[in-house]
């Protein structure tokens, strides 16, 4: 992912009851906004986030931990810990086992959904393993290293990585179809690799343009449609079978993560630089309409989708006044929070 807001908090503060918020404060045309805010303070930094729907728990990566969020009663029940800059987090609901992806020493914790206690530390992925998947068809969990710009294909069974496969550029995030395909950008080329996930190969790599700098990627598993945000304001709309460009719709700025909610129709990109979520309904395979704008928080630019409840989940915090060595902006002490959106 993106490492704009990838920053260390210089305080740790307990979880504190979740905050409602009035409509005003991210109010759509569809009446979709930001419900609530569960403060979490802490030090850290922070990427993906992850539902386990059939457990109502969200994961959310933080620097060198994961935290577990109940969602039903809105609050931290447990912590995965020593996961060394922690990106992705991947769910295999069949295995009853969870998969980070740990950036800074290569390896993925594997750790148990109900207990949420780890068991087996996956060592020999590629450098800096970014995005990370579960692919139903070949039952193997998939990392995407940013700095080796390669997938280690991980056995579960064997908690060994089993085979690596080349990419053309650096990989962003992946999904998988769940029919023997994973997808992933290649954030440096604007292109979008289609793998086979049973024989480990690179079956089609797809241009993206007019697409910049690819981050989010979603898929309508059932009409074969991809979906990846682009640095530019715009999403593009693949077909997931031929890689022919199906549409290209705006969204805002800073795009990081985007989500295809299947019984709405309904594809939303988190835009962490306008501090908005676009909401782009799917009329059709082939036709999209912009359907909103939620307001939600600058820096808010991961998100994950409960498909049970239809909300969605954005990790954000404060920025200061002033900037850090790195030029990018500081951060307020205590201000993370997870951001819930959907309709009241």
């Amino acid at each position: 992912m993106q490492t704009l807001f990838r920053h260390l908090l210089p305080a740790a503060l307990a979880l504190a009851l979740t905050v409602p918020l009035g409509a005003s404060a991210g109010q759509a045309a569809d009446n979709d906004q930001v419900l609530s805010r569960m403060n979490l303070g802490g030090d850290g930094g922070w990427d993906y986030l992850s539902v386990d729907a059939q457990r109502h728990h969200l994961f959310v990566s933080r620097g060198d931990r994961v935290l577990v969020i109940d969602l039903q009663h809105a609050k931290q029940i447990g912590t995965i810990a020593d996961t060394k800059g922690v990106h992705g987090i991947a769910v295999a609901q069949d295995l009853k086992r969870g998969f980070t992806s740990n950036g800074k020493n290569a390896t993925v914790t594997a750790f148990d959904l109900d207990t949420l206690k780890p068991v087996a530390v996956i060592t020999g992925t590629g450098e800096k393993p970014d995005a990370i998947v579960y692919d139903t068809a070949s039952h193997h969990v998939l990392t995407f290293n940013g700095k080796s710009g390669n997938v280690s294909v991980i056995d579960p069974q064997k908690n060994s990585v089993v085979a690596t496969i080349a990419l053309p550029g650096k990989p962003e995030f992946a999904v998988s179809d769940g029919a023997g395909h994973v997808y992933v950008n290649i954030e440096d080329k604007s292109e979008l690799v289609q793998l086979d996930s049973r024989s480990n190969t690179v079956l089609n790599t797809w241009p993206l343009a007019p697409c910049e700098s690819p981050s989010g990627l979603a898929i309508d598993r059932e009409h074969h449609r991809l979906f990846s945000v682009c640095d530019n304001q715009k999403m593009t709309v693949l077909d997931a079978g031929s890689g022919h460009l199906v549409a290209t719709l705006p969204i805002g700025n800073g795009p990081d993560a985007v989500v295809f909610d299947d019984a709405a129709s309904v594809v939303y990109s988190s835009n962490g630089e306008s501090g908005t979520i676009t909401a782009i309904h799917e009329d059709d395979p082939d036709h999209y309409t912009v359907k909103s704008t939620i307001v939600t928080r600058v820096s808010a630019r991961t998100l994950a989708l409960d498909p049970q409840s239809h909300r969605l989940y954005l990790s954000a915090a404060k920025f200061g006044d002033t900037k850090q060595a790195n030029g990018h902006p500081s951060i307020v002490a205590g201000s993370f929070a997870v951001l819930v959106v959907g309709k009241p």
